[in-house]
């Protein structure tokens, strides 16, 4: 999923993936085991986001999965900002494009 895009934006500008507090995990798989987009990998001994860019934009399951609370994720309301932000962006410059 790396490198792609969501309603044509590219994906890597979105800033919607997970976060763990290591404090709080457990390290138990239970993040891995649930996404299916190869988001999370243990890293020696700690679970990581090791492709954040492959996090579907706006889920957050993983999180409700995780028995310990350490799985976070950015407000919804700023990445609604984001996305129309990004969207006039990117709108622009497909007229732009198409102008030539």
């Amino acid at each position: 999923m790396s490198g792609g895009t969501y309603q044509n934006i590219p994906r890597d500008e979105i800033p919607w993936y997970p976060t763990i507090d290591s404090n709080l995990c457990l390290n138990d798989n239970v993040c891995i085991d649930f996404c299916s987009n190869d988001v999370f990998r243990i890293d020696d001994i700690n679970t990581v986001v090791a492709n954040p860019y492959n996090c579907v934009v706006g889920c957050s399951s993983c999180g409700t999965q995780c028995p310990s609370g350490a799985i976070t994720f950015p407000d919804k309301r700023e990445l609604i900002e984001v996305l129309r932000t990004l969207r006039a962006k990117y709108s622009q410059q497909r007229n732009v494009e198409s102008a030539r």
